[in-house]
């Protein structure tokens, strides 16, 4: 079988689980739902239309984009065959690597078939233990997952930056907006180590820092997560930057206390307190969703005689002294350039953790 009997091989079954039929169908609905007169009385509503048309709209022109690709590398290898071309048939090659990479990486968004996985990511990252290395390794991992966002072209909406003292993040909330971001990122969770000698020790020694990273899905409405006012607890402060300087001049950050788990969420980076207190509810409700979701996981885990999976736990090393090295420890893959990496090329980390998962998933069941 030739190299574009593989990849056209390929992309029929992405194709086929992707159900090209049907996401026209739902495209069509979608956009009498835009054209609607009356759309925009709901503006929460309007927003969920319009992003999910955008999603699908946009799978549907990568599917189609890559079947042309690819059809056009056949023609032009025919061609170049033909006229015995040597230097046409390297460009196709080129161009058939390059598809190779692109299938390979919409194959693994066939993989992701959980209840969330096609939502926006919420992700919050925490210094853990390592003092000030840790917090400034934190910061260094929000910068990460923002560049890989952006090299996507994926919308970030931070919500809330707590400043450590003297450098780095104490922690951070933000919302990754793109279809599959949840099913994608919830990879990365777990616990991350930088390994390196210390910028912030004087006798220059090797330090070994930790920073957590959570990623939830965020909630829709159909989720139905009830939260009375009577149990959560509110409070309002000023909103601080680095180095615990105030940032404005009125006590517009919020942040909300469940009384009944004890779960604590802020916001700081709206302009008013309203809509700070409307965010935090947002970060609430996707961290009470994912309480539910480990509980129905614990029952199920008990029923089968399962004491559950570890993968959320310490789950990639970044070293920078005495080498170079980023390795996840559950799948194995590792690169020899961590500054690449903390500029966001994740993508290969992401890949492997998907499969992974996968492979876990069905050799428990």
């Amino acid at each position: 079988m030739t190299q574009i009997d593989q990849l056209g091989r390929s992309l029929e079954s992405i194709e086929a689980v992707a159900d090209l039929p049907g996401l026209r169908a739902e495209i069509a609905r979608l956009a009498e739902e835009v054209a609607a007169p009356d759309l925009w009385d709901d503006q929460d509503n309007a927003q969920r239309v319009t992003s999910t048309l955008s999603a699908r709209q946009a799978e549907v022109e990568r599917l189609e984009a890559l079947r042309g690709r690819l059809d056009d590398a056949a023609v032009m290898l025919e061609l170049a065959v033909e006229e015995d071309d040597a230097e046409a048939r390297t460009d196709v090659e080129c161009e058939l690597h390059r598809l190779a990479k692109d299938i390979e990486t919409l194959e693994v968004r066939t993989l992701l078939s959980g209840e969330y996985d096609s939502r926006d990511a919420l992700v919050t990252i925490r210094a853990e233990a390592g003092g000030v290395d840790a917090a400034d390794f934190a910061e260094k991992l929000m910068r990460m997952y923002l560049r890989w966002a952006e090299r996507h072209g994926y919308t970030v909406e931070v919500y809330d930056t707590s400043y450590a003292e003297e450098a780095g993040l104490k922690s951070a909330t933000f919302t990754v907006k793109a279809p599959f971001a949840y099913g994608t990122l919830s990879v990365e969770q777990g616990t991350h180590r930088l390994v390196r000698i210390s910028p912030f020790d004087n006798q220059g020694r090797r330090q070994t820092s930790f920073a957590g990273v959570e990623v939830l899905p965020v909630t829709e409405e159909t989720d139905h997560i009830d939260i009375p006012e009577a149990d959560i607890r509110v409070d309002v402060f000023r909103s601080s930057g680095p180095g615990g300087q105030s940032v404005n001049t009125t006590d517009s950050a919020v942040r909300i206390t469940h009384l009944p788990t004890g779960v604590v969420v802020s916001c700081q980076n709206e302009k008013s307190q309203l809509q700070n207190k409307a965010a935090a509810l947002r970060v609430l409700q996707s961290r009470l969703l994912e309480l539910a979701r480990q509980e129905r996981e614990k029952e199920m885990n008990a029923l089968k005689g399962d004491g559950g999976n570890s993968w959320g736990a310490q789950m990639r090393s970044y070293v920078m002294h005495p080498y170079q090295m980023v390795k996840d420890l559950r799948t194995e893959y590792e690169v020899g350039n961590p500054d690449a990496v903390f500029d966001g090329d994740l993508d290969g980390f992401i890949d492997a953790g998907i499969r992974w998962r996968k492979k876990s998933r069905a050799d428990a069941k």
